[in-house]
């Protein structure tokens, strides 16, 4: 047991080097706790991968593919985006402090997290992963809907991302636009997830950070076509009506529990 912890604690020290030693002055980390050393790599991490990526997303669909995937009409103000950006970053402290503790919990044994591949096989693994993206999908859809349904959490929390309610507000960095405990609320089926069913603690970490990409994706407002992908325009239409297309990956929680509004028919009826 002692071996297989180490092997986490070993793992994450691995990540925090390849950060820090690269993006921080040695002195402001290198006599920090490990678990403080493990939120500064994920604050740093975080606010790379949000900014690089909403940047990149942004130039792409606004500017080199201008009027490609979006009437002009369509595209937010820079305002619009340099508030949500003022919003994710005042947040990002206390996202970082969220997978820190995940990590904190895998290391001192309390979760069913796994370090090898090997230790299971990869028919197992396939199996485990299935099952804990079934109570991430089911977990983010529930929160998501209560955060909508109790008014207090509404007021308190999401109305804070629910300001962008019309396509011209709605951009990829829009997607960690939340009150800090909003956004922590939303990702908590992860972390649940790890004492139901036995996980690859790598790809843990690895789906954790792409929350960041995935919510990027869904507020861009472009329609992927890819069932049963629930895409911008699904998450667009969520924006609009406040009470359909609370899923996160897929539709299909949405479809079980009666709550499923499709952008296809929708345009079908303005159309008709």
């Amino acid at each position: 047991m002692e071996e297989k912890l180490q092997l986490f604690v070993d793992e994450t020290s691995f990540y925090n080097r390849i950060v820090l030693e690269n993006l921080c002055p040695e002195l402001l980390w290198r006599n920090l706790p490990h678990f403080l050393q493990t939120w500064l790599r994920n604050y740093i991490g975080g606010c790379l991968l949000y900014l690089v990526s909403g940047f990149l997303w942004c130039f792409y669909i606004y500017y080199w593919k201008r009027n490609v995937y979006l009437p002009k009409d369509a595209i937010p103000t820079r305002k619009s985006m340099v508030l949500q950006m003022v919003v994710a970053m005042k947040a990002m402290p206390w996202y970082s402090l969220f997978p820190s503790m995940s990590e904190y919990m895998v290391e001192n044994g309390w979760t069913r997290c796994f370090p090898r591949i090997s230790d299971m096989g990869w028919l197992s693994y396939a199996v485990y992963m299935a099952i804990y993206l079934v109570i991430v999908e089911f977990g983010i859809y529930w929160m998501h809907r209560e955060l909508h349904d109790i008014k207090f959490l509404y007021k308190h929390l999401h109305a804070t991302h629910h300001i962008y309610n019309k396509q011209n507000t709605l951009s990829p960095f829009a997607g960690l636009a939340f009150h800090p405990l909003d956004g922590i609320l939303q990702a908590a089926p992860h972390v649940m997830a790890l004492f139901l069913v036995p996980t690859h603690f790598t790809s843990h970490i690895a789906l954790i950070f792409m929350e960041a990409i995935w919510t990027a994706n869904i507020h861009d407002c472009i329609d992927g076509k890819i069932w049963p992908v629930m895409g911008a325009a699904y998450h667009t239409i969520h924006h609009t009506t406040y009470r359909h297309n609370y899923g996160h990956y897929t539709i299909w929680m949405d479809w079980m529990f009666g709550t499923l509004r499709d952008p296809v028919a929708d345009e079908a009826k303005k159309v008709s």
